[in-house]
């Protein structure tokens, strides 16, 4: 299911189609203009400063009263999709540079995109980055890059096989945010989404069983380098077994014999039945609830010219706590 919105959606429609969106009206959009303005201030302020975060924290309980009631509501319950579309941020689109054409690109800088990202994330939850991929920046930009087309990553154009972020680690993100700040030329370039409470009734028990023993070995994506530990066997779901979690990598997870890699595929079989694609507009935020939701995009084809797709993303982790041990200095950065 493809998902094109136009603008006279309704403020928060929640239904299939796609779970959730809500539309920022116009006063909402000058608060948080205002907020902006406060966070980008500074030419010389750095988002992944502990202060400048902290302020982007603290400026967070200021969002519209709205905003902030449609992210708590999310965070009770994702819905049977995981997905929350918040439309209407600040992107700057009339003065964006060119799109980036560095690998590894990440976005250092508090500029207007950045600063609604992270004034948005923080409700979500604390702010983390992986010091193994993109240098543990905060905001990271999702860009293809010349070379990479078929790449299995952030910095391809090929079709993105479906997965949840960072699914091999512990400590993976409770909450994934994609804010567009240009689409792909063609605009055909899609957000793919599919939830494992939509996909879970359309899976027979015995696979559900077998999904649920540690069969399966996910092992880091290309993006964290070498250099990890090796990966140990785990099951793909977990939790209450009416309303699990899931955590698998299409593209990174192996399953373990004949019986595991038959069960894997029909999950892939069940997810992909269930998916919505969601082509954004500049200025879309998706957050996805990682442990619900996989996430993967359609091909497109990059020009690199300076204008091709931008997305910036985020990370979110609700207990701050359990990630200590490996938050270097307490900070943001978990190694």
């Amino acid at each position: 299911m493809t998902t094109r919105l136009g603008n006279n959606d309704p403020a928060l429609d929640e239904g299939p189609d796609p779970a959730a969106v809500f539309v920022l009206d116009e006063s909402d959009g000058l608060l948080l203009g205002d907020l902006v303005t406060e966070l980008t201030a500074d030419p010389d302020a750095r988002i992944d400063a502990d202060g400048w975060a902290d302020t982007a924290r603290t400026l967070s309980n200021q969002l519209p009263v709205r905003l902030r009631q449609a992210v708590r509501r999310f965070r009770r319950d994702p819905g049977v999709d995981g997905v929350l579309l918040i439309r209407g941020l600040p992107v700057a689109a009339e003065t964006l540079p060119e799109t980036p054409r560095d690998s590894g690109s990440v976005e250092r800088r508090a500029t207007t995109s950045a600063a609604a990202l992270m004034l948005v994330s923080a409700q979500f939850g604390e702010m983390g980055a992986f010091r193994q991929e993109k240098s543990g920046a905060l905001v990271q930009n999702i860009v293809p890059i010349a070379g990479n087309e078929s790449f299995q990553g952030n910095e391809g154009s090929a079709n993105l096989k479906m997965h949840i972020e960072d699914g091999f680690h512990q400590h993976r993100p409770d909450y994934v945010g994609l804010l567009c700040l240009r689409n792909d030329h063609d605009n055909v370039a899609g957000l793919r989404t599919a939830s494992i409470r939509r996909a879970l009734p359309l899976l027979p028990e015995k696979t559900l069983a077998i999904l649920r023993e540690p069969r399966f070995v996910t092992h880091a994506p290309a993006s964290f380098g070498a250099g990890l530990p090796p990966a140990s066997p785990r099951p793909l779901l977990e939790g209450d077994p009416a309303d699990p979690d899931i955590q698998v990598d299409f593209a990174c997870t192996e399953p373990q014999g004949a019986e595991a890699e038959a069960a894997m595929a029909e999950l892939s079989r069940a997810l992909d039945e269930v998916a919505l694609t969601f082509v954004l507009e500049p200025g879309d935020l998706a957050v996805l609830d990682n442990r619900l939701a996989l996430h993967g995009r359609t091909s497109f084809r990059p020009r690199y010219d300076g204008a091709d797709r931008w997305l910036q993303r985020s990370f979110m982790h609700l207990d701050a706590r359990r990630t200590r041990p490996v938050r270097e200095a307490d900070g943001n950065v978990l190694a």
